[in-house]
């Protein structure tokens, strides 16, 4: 008898209940003929026809009435036959009454294209731009949707006092941050397993470590809102396994409008400190000599870093957007909005290298000062040609760069067991790391109706450069001797090789060329087909080279450890023996017929990546009475990956190109039941795919002071691996801006790749299938509820929760023999890399009326579990971040009407950022590869003051 897998019995006992409840719960809500029925839908004439929400629909001399849905839909019951006037009415638009005759049990339709009130024309900006981000906006989405998703918009960021898209996200049930590094997970799953796209078109990664873009980037000022799909549709690329993150760009249609904001705040760790950073960096972020060859950079520019100014942190921006009316009812509409920001962040902790014994330790020893800026530039052009058909161009460039400098045994304690002068105290290092992004992101983007079709489209062009120029590293022994006052005691240079003191250059430049296109057709007002198609072409081209510094003098005494370019300086290179210079350069990979010794090199690792998806899909809506949703699909896709590579650290196997070539056949099942017109049952089931990144694949080793990370070509020999998704959820939308939901969740994911600390005297992490099986099985819970309102029905005071709770397991195989790495693990089972048992996000709004003065107090809360980083192998136990909670106080002060005055004070509980090693003796705190150089570290609280403006 062939054994049924887990997923599908966990599938088929599902759907079995879950139809048996549907039927009940259909027979027990069924409702009486009404008299009669007044349906219809509400269009914005000035905004492309689309959905008008929260429109006003009353019967004249009665109070009978009600407000159209997010979808522009109205419904009004139990009308007596006879004729009634119709008002139907929106803030900003022209009323219009219409004379209708209800009929004894049958339903009347009045469709409505509402315009906007020339005398209201300023109103009119306010409701267009603010409908599509309010949270009762996006309760409704949610309510509506197809899929299982959830939104958060730019009324909710500004509220909570989000300021980018990753904290956005952050706030969403079953979703978490990892603090120190751009890492999201959702459901307990991590970078690997997600997708994230704008406007529906993927977007780049803006880090070689990582596959997704870093959600810090997307300031709240180019956002209208952010979704995350759990629950797969064919749509969505076949690599899914935790969700789709979607950020929707803002738009603008109404009269000419300027708003403007400019702020400040302190970081309280940060705020006392002489900061310093790069020599060479500029204010914005930019860097302009990674352009230039390194060597003669390395020769005409400094070591030491330079003072940063005050650590007060600053911001300020400016938005602008006017419309254009021509003939035949044509609109453009044009936004354009940027903005800067800057922040300083001190961090002091440990800096441990500790894999089955200590290899180098800075215990509460070490430091970081952090300088990060992001500038932000978004464009887009909106032209509605007609009522039917609408172009709209969008244009986003970003620059983000951090500025780190760190010191580690600053108090003289630091140790290294490879010392060569003093294994137990004096061992020092400074690391100076400068990273600067620029993107690039075009999209041309179309919707076009037609009687039954409607077709959407999209093409983008994504381009990344990624760079991390002149990196300066240096280390020395015996620098208890700078600490004692003393003269005839200095330290010295440790140089057990070239490179324990050296430069490092890193260049990344991806492009990618992506698509969709979507044709609906409604064949009747039950059936809707839905092809697709979607593709991308990326290509990533990579190249590092170090010059080390070769100390000739081993016994040279350092003067002055706050001035190493008094001793890196063209003075004192050993050009040519005998010459008693202090240091020569060298280099790796050397240009052919040149020395090693002071000449330039060429890069020492170096990969090309490319990535080519093709997918076309089919799907139908199928609507079953006025209850049942059906929704099935299939997608096909086709995907091919290569990466050729040269590398050092693999000797002969160092040079190669690999590759895979997969066909898929995804199926899935969206079902959805109204229970009543509030509330939803909804149901899930879906096969994804989860394929290797090329971070995960190129054998490239990054190393950081205590940590080093590199992929494993192994990992194409099996090119994919096979998800099972099963979700069920129940929604309640007891009001407009309330919700009470609950749902379970399973997974299976077969041959799962997790990141492994090789047990090894290096301690290198690494990616490998680590066994045949991994399960993830949880439960989400959300509400929000009105605690208070006032007499105009508004609400004062409302609070939001909600919390995740899930069990992930694992296999592991006992011995991995690959291609090009091994490892083994002791254990036979473990949780899966990156979950959390459970997280929790929770908010508290208080929002009185004065008048023309009405603030907003929120309090915003929070909460992740301990969750492993990296899986130990062999002997090694694990890494695991530590728990952090996290609490913020946001106040908005809406002053008359234009003016805005906010504070914020953020990180309140001041938690310890830490990650440890588990060990037999305890934990040992370590360092994350994903996270900042420090561990046990206090972020401190963040304070500010923004001041906006609406002309």
């Amino acid at each position: 008898m062939n054994k049924v897998s887990l997923p599908h019995q966990i599938l088929l006992k599902l759907m079995r209940h879950i139809f048996i409840l549907l039927f009940v719960f259909t027979a027990a809500i069924a409702q009486a003929q009404n008299p009669g029925t007044l349906v219809g839908k509400l269009t914005d004439k000035d905004f492309n026809n689309d959905p008008l929400p929260f429109a006003n629909v009353l019967i004249k001399g009665t109070i009978k009435g009600t407000t159209s849905d997010f979808d522009g839909l109205y419904s009004i019951e139990n009308i007596e036959p006879g004729t009634y006037t119709i008002v139907f009415s929106f803030v900003g638009y022209e009323t219009q009454e219409i004379e209708a005759t209800i009929e004894a049990g049958k339903i009347t339709e009045i469709n409505v294209p509402l315009s906007a009130s020339a005398a209201s024309l300023d109103e009119v900006v306010i409701t267009t731009t603010t409908k599509r981000e309010s949270e009762v906006a996006l309760l409704l989405e949610q309510k509506k949707a197809v899929e299982i998703k959830q939104s958060i918009g730019a009324e909710e960021l500004s509220r909570k006092g989000v300021g980018d898209a990753a904290g956005a996200v952050s706030k969403i049930s079953g979703v978490s941050k990892q603090e120190g590094s751009s890492n999201v997970y959702v459901r307990g799953l991590g970078d690997r397993y997600l997708n994230t796209t704008m406007n529906e078109l993927s977007l780049p990664s803006n880090d070689v470590n990582k596959k997704n873009i870093d959600l810090n980037l997307f300031s709240s000022d180019i956002i209208e809102n952010v979704s995350i799909s759990k629950a797969y549709s064919t749509g969505f690329y076949g690599d899914f396994s935790a969700g789709n993150v979607n950020i929707t760009s803002k738009n603008y249609s109404g009269d000419f409008y300027v708003d403007a904001f400019v702020g400040s705040g302190f970081n309280t760790n940060a705020v006392d400190k002489d900061f310093v950073r790069s020599e060479g960096t500029g204010y914005f972020g930019y860097y302009g000599r990674y352009e230039h060859n390194p060597f003669p950079v390395i020769l005409s520019h400094g070591f030491d870093p330079e003072t940063a100014g005050n650590p007060i942190n600053v911001g300020y921006g400016a938005s602008i957007g006017k419309s254009y009316d021509f003939k035949n009812d044509s609109r453009l509409s044009v936004f354009l909005t940027g903005s800067y920001e800057n922040e300083f962040q001190y961090r002091k902790g440990t800096n441990t290298d500790y894999t089955l014994v200590e290899k180098k330790a800075y215990i509460d020893s070490a430091e970081e000062y952090e300088f990060g800026t992001t500038s932000t530039v978004m464009g887009n052009l909106k032209y509605r040609i007609d009522e039917n058909n609408t172009l709209k161009f969008n244009s986003l460039f970003i620059n983000s760069s951090s500025d780190v400098v760190g010191y580690f045994g600053m108090d003289g304690n630091g140790r290294n067991r490879d010392a060569i002068l003093n294994t137990d105290k004096g061992f020092y290092q400074m690391n100076v790391q400068f990273d600067q992004t620029r993107i690039f992101v075009n999209q041309l983007l179309g919707n076009h109706k037609s009687d039954k079709f409607e077709v959407d489209w999209g093409f983008g062009v994504n381009t990344v450069f990624s760079d991390q120029p002149d990196r300066k590293r240096i280390s020395i022994e015996n620098y208890h001797f700078a600490l004692d006052n003393d003269s005839n005691t200095n330290p010295t240079f440790y140089s057990n090789v070239d490179f324990d003191n050296q430069r490092y250059f890193q260049n990344i430049e991806d492009e990618e060329y992506n698509g969709r296109a979507n044709i609906a057709y409604s064949a009747t007002e039950n059936l809707k087909f839905n092809l697709g198609y979607n593709g991308r072409s990326k290509e990533r081209n990579f190249e590092n080279i170090r010059y080390g510094y070769d100390i000739v003098d081993s016994d040279y005494a350092i003067a002055d450890v706050n001035n190493l370019n008094s001793v890196f300086n063209l003075n004192n290179l050993n050009i040519n023996q005998g010459s008693n210079g202090i240091y020569e350069i060298k280099v790796i990979n050397t240009i052919p017929g040149q020395s090693n010794t002071n000449r330039p090199g060429l890069p020492e690792n170096t990969y090309s990546g490319n990535l080519d998806i093709y997918a076309g899909y089919l799907n139908a809506e199928i609507k079953v009475g006025e209850k049942w949703l059906f929704v099935p699909g299939v997608r096909l896709e086709s995907v091919s990956q290569k990466i050729g590579f040269d590398v050092i650290n693999l000797g002969t196997q160092g040079e190669g190109e690999i590759g895979s070539h997969e066909n898929f056949l995804l199926p899935s099942l969206n079902v959805k039941y109204a229970l009543n017109e509030d509330q939803n049952l909804r149901f899930s089931a879906s096969q994804t795919v989860s394929i290797p990144e090329f971070k995960e694949v190129a054998p490239f080793v990054y190393e950081n002071i205590s940590t080093k990370i590199g992929g494993n070509p192994d990992l194409l020999d099996k090119g994919f691996s096979k998800i099972f998704n099963l979700d069920l959820k129940y929604e309640w939308f007891y009001s407009k801006s309330e919700i009470f939901s609950l749902g379970v969740f399973a997974k299976e994911i077969n041959d799962p790749v997790n990141l492994v600390v090789g047990a090894d005297a290096t301690g290198t992490q690494r990616f490998f299938r680590t066994g045949d099986k991994a399960t993830v099985y949880g439960v989400e819970l959300e509400v929000r509820k009105d605690i208070l309102k006032n007499a105009d029905d508004n609400t004062v005071l409302s609070a939001g929760l909600n919390a995740t709770y899930m069990h992930t397991e694992q296999d592991l195989y006992s011995q991995i023999d690959g291609d090009f790495y091994d490892v083994s693990f002791e254990k036979t089972k473990d949780e899966l890399q990156g979950a959390s048992p459970l997280l929790i996000n929770a908010d508290l709004s208080f929002s009185p009326k004065f008048e023309k003065y009405e603030p907003t107090a929120n309090l915003v809360f929070s909460y992740f579990s301990d969750r492993i980083d990296a899986l130990g192998s062999g002997q090694l136990g694990n890494i695991v971040e530590k728990s952090v909670p996290t609490l913020d106080f946001i106040w908005k002060n809406n002053i008359k009407k234009n003016f805005e005055v906010n504070l914020s004070i953020k990180n309140l509980l001041n938690p310890t950022i830490k990650y440890v090693r588990e060990t037999t003796l305890g934990d040992i705190v370590v360092n994350s590869a994903n996270g900042n150089g420090i561990s046990n570290y206090k972020r401190g609280m963040d304070i500010g003051l923004q001041l906006k403006y609406n002309f």
